[in-house]
């Protein structure tokens, strides 16, 4: 767990699992992936792995002893939903987010129906709980149907994380998302992003009242591009009312 993150909308980090496989075009340039494999065989690392799927049952309880309240990301370093990480797992990892009130998760995967299906599984009529944010990565149009999933899921806050933006996503319906992010892919053999395509998520956003994050522009560092979209930052955040 990391008690600070560079990553712009979140406070801190939680992997109780690492690792993770490729499923679609977003996944190309990996910076999980980069980071971690720099460490495969060094013994000891946590990383001695690699990017093999690794659960760390000895992260579960990590967030009930951080007092002070946080926005948390959880599995910066893997995917929750992989279909290697087992259903008892998941629960433990749940239970610990509904213990620890106090903080917000940050949920994100791109296995989006079957986060959808364990939502409805372990919730069935009621919504998780408002501290507990749901979100899916939408990388270009053929992602697309991510966003449909993650609103048949029982979720009091849904957010949509279209990093990087390798394409332009198009027309989206985005009743019941609650907040989108935006951000260009960093990293060697980063690919561009088009101002154009950020505006047209801008637009959309605005026109159907969600809130808008931008991350970055992008480049060969996070950094590079700056964050600024048409003179300005932004940096809305979901209204927690209504869902």
């Amino acid at each position: 767990m990391a008690d600070g993150s560079a990553i712009e909308w979140t406070d801190a980090t939680w992997n109780p699992v690492t690792g993770c496989t490729q499923i679609s075009a977003g996944c190309d340039n990996c910076y999980a992936k980069r980071f971690s494999e720099r460490f495969r065989g060094v013994p000891n690392h946590p990383f001695e792995a690699g990017f093999d799927l690794t659960l760390r049952p000895e992260r579960i309880a990590q967030p009930l002893a951080w007092r002070r309240p946080r926005m948390i990301f959880v599995n910066s370093m893997s995917d929750l939903f992989h279909k290697q990480v087992p259903r008892g797992f998941i629960d433990k990892v749940f239970a610990t987010m509904e213990r620890a009130d106090w903080h917000t998760f940050q949920v994100l995967t791109k296995r989006s129906s079957l986060m959808r299906d364990y939502l409805k599984s372990r919730y069935g009529e009621r919504s998780a709980p408002e501290h507990i944010w749901l979100g899916t990565s939408v990388e270009d149009a053929k992602a697309k149907s991510r966003i449909q999933h993650i609103r048949q899921a029982p979720a009091s806050v849904r957010f949509l994380s279209i990093e990087p933006l390798i394409a332009p996503v198009g027309r989206m319906d985005l009743s019941g998302i609650h907040w989108v992010i935006v951000g260009g892919e960093s990293g060697p053999g980063a690919r561009p992003m088009n101002p154009e395509w950020v505006r047209e998520i801008q637009r959309q956003c605005e026109e159907q009242h969600v809130a808008f994050f931008f991350k970055q522009w992008g480049g060969i560092r996070p950094k590079t591009g700056g964050r600024e979209l048409d003179g300005r930052e932004w940096n809305e955040m979901p209204i927690l009312a209504a869902a």
